[in-house]
């Protein structure tokens, strides 16, 4: 079986993607060529399934859900969810705006990268795309909820949560956030908690073999219309992912920590004034352009693998 190290390394940029709120595993998934693959891979894993327990050949099973494809892929964003999720909280609490500018640069970047794979721009098409940024930009808005951490939470929190990462443009993470168990899952990857981890995985499980079939046929026989909703998705998500911040209103986590509950983004001149710290424009411009360059870049490497 030949491992293939630059599908692992995508993984682990899928991976690192994900621990974010507000940045969606899908979207690199997409600039690095390898988002069509993974949805017809992981469409055909229950029909392969099925005829494998029907014939007995694990061999056809394993070349017909490009099982060496889904393996390399799916460990390189388990180990950069599980080394990374550390480091991610750390840049976050700490080093917001740098981390958050990166972030915004990819998906701009991003978002030209999907609009290109469109063979025509029409009405039509900038109607869908305004559907789709217009409903990204409503559920960055909402409120996250209260729910009490569990097993059965864990379980449908994962079945959310990789729909949304599957989605260029919608975040998991960010579903984890909106319904309340960003901080239990988080916390369960950095304790190994692997009960409720396992229970996550699970509803990962199910989702991804579910959102892959819907969007598959959605490529198959509406691509552009599909382009141009996740281009959409991705635009009405740059509002999460700003790096000028106030906070207006606090929660407290399941580990008693305070953590943004509701959040107004600010110009950097303003984000000075209100909240009394640098705004690092700078270094928040050149994480920014550094991250559309490497989006760039990956996208042309993409170009090259499939030609």
């Amino acid at each position: 079986m030949k491992f293939e190290y630059l599908v692992f390394m995508k993984g682990m940029l899928m991976g690192a993607a994900d621990i974010v709120p507000g940045v969606s595993g899908g979207t690199v998934a997409f600039i690095t060529g390898i988002y069509e693959r993974l949805l017809y891979s992981l469409k055909s894993i229950l029909p392969a399934l099925f005829h494998f327990f029907k014939e007995r050949e694990f061999k056809n099973f394993w070349l017909t859900i490009n099982g060496t494809f889904l393996v390399t892929l799916f460990s390189g964003i388990l180990l950069s969810v599980l080394s990374l999720a550390k480091l991610i909280s750390y840049l976050l609490e700490h080093h917001p705006i740098p981390i958050w500018s990166t972030f915004f640069g990819l998906i701009v970047a991003s978002v030209f990268v999907v609009a290109k794979e469109m063979s025509e721009w029409s009405v039509k098409l900038v109607f869908f795309a305004l559907v789709g940024a217009i409903s990204s930009w409503m559920i960055t808005q909402l409120t996250p909820a209260n729910v009490e951490p569990s097993g059965l939470n864990a379980f449908f929190s994962g079945i959310l949560a990789i729909c949304a990462m599957v989605l260029p443009g919608i975040s998991g993470s960010f579903i984890l956030v909106m319904l309340g168990t960003y901080s239990f899952i988080l916390s369960a990857v950095k304790e190994f908690d692997f009960i409720i981890l396992a229970l996550f995985a699970s509803g990962c499980l199910v989702g991804l073999l579910s959102i892959a079939n819907i969007l598959v046929w959605m490529f198959s026989h509406y691509k552009n219309i599909t382009l141009a909703v996740l281009t959409g998705f991705m635009v009405g998500a740059l509002s999460k992912v700003w790096p000028w911040k106030e906070v207006l209103q606090y929660r407290e986590d399941s580990h008693g920590h305070m953590v943004a509950l509701v959040e107004k983004n600010l110009l950097p001149i303003n984000y000075e004034i209100v909240v009394g710290e640098p705004s690092q424009t700078l270094i928040a411009v050149f994480c920014a352009i550094t991250s559309g360059l490497l989006v760039i870049l990956l996208t042309q490497v993409a170009i090259k693998e499939r030609s």
